[in-house]
């Protein structure tokens, strides 16, 4: 019952990502207007809009004008859907299940919108932080008092150590190169995803991006014959790393560190 439950629930809160996704690059609300067909303005009725059914029922298109709608709608509202319920079954449900569902939306719009635009709006990556804080200071009220502000001083120092590596990097690449290398949507969202994970999250965060990308990159790169010149963003590459860390960074750095000792 819970698990239908959460596919259902993350899968209508999907159907609010594509409104995201669409709009935030275009400067609109997510709230208003109405979800509408952007050919005919038709406005899209409830029984229209049921997550992954509709989009099945009508075939992909508008009911009033047939113009098509993209597969990713029912493809993004699924997605949501799983990744609910695996964090479900990760975490359980309470309050750290919310945070960290808010954590996962988060980076699938910020991947989508930057694949789309090569942009990660601040409307995403900076609310994200102050939510971060929130959490921590929601586990520093329930911690033992020896413990109480170690979680804030997690949130500050991810905070910190994530934008500033990466600021770090496009400062030098910048300086070595004279172009710039990195945009500062990127350290913003390196700064949300160490707010989020702690310093040791940004860091594997950071090396698995690095290895995902690399391995995509030179599959391009052959699939285009050796073409070099690829301009390829970098935040969905960080969303995946921060995804793996959320689920199994803690057992990624046990088995990392037992392969040391």
């Amino acid at each position: 019952m819970l698990d239908a439950m959460a596919l259902a629930l993350g899968a209508a809160t999907g159907s609010f990502l594509n409104v995201a996704i669409y709009r935030l690059p275009r400067g609109e609300s997510v709230v208003a207007p109405r979800s509408h067909c952007t050919k005919c303005e038709r406005v899209i009725p409830w029984y229209d809009n049921i997550p992954v059914l509709s989009w099945i029922l009508l075939r992909g298109r508008c009911r009033g004008c047939a113009e098509p709608f993209s597969i990713r709608y029912p493809i993004v509202e699924a997605l949501t859907g799983v990744i609910l319920l695996a964090l479900s079954l990760q975490f359980g449900w309470g309050i750290g299940l919310a945070f960290a569902f808010y954590f996962a939306c988060s980076l699938l719009v910020v991947t989508y919108i930057d694949l789309d635009h090569r942009i990660i709006p601040d409307r995403v990556t900076l609310p994200g932080i102050v939510v971060a804080l929130a959490l921590a200071l929601v586990s520093a009220w329930y911690a033992p008092p020896e413990m109480r502000w170690h979680q804030v001083e997690q949130w500050a120092i991810g905070t910190l150590v994530g934008g500033g590596i990466l600021w770090l990097v496009a400062w030098g690449y910048a300086l070595a190169t004279g172009r710039e290398g990195m945009g500062g949507g990127d350290i913003k969202l390196l700064a949300m995803i160490g707010a989020f994970l702690g310093w040791q999250g940004v860091l594997l965060t950071l090396l698995l991006a690095s290895f995902i990308g690399s391995i995509i990159g030179v599959a391009i790169m052959v699939g285009r014959g050796g073409d070099a010149k690829l301009a390829i963003p970098f935040g969905p590459f960080l969303a995946m790393g921060a995804m793996v860390s959320l689920f199994w960074g803690d057992e990624i750095v046990r088995w990392y560190l037992s392969t040391l000792l």
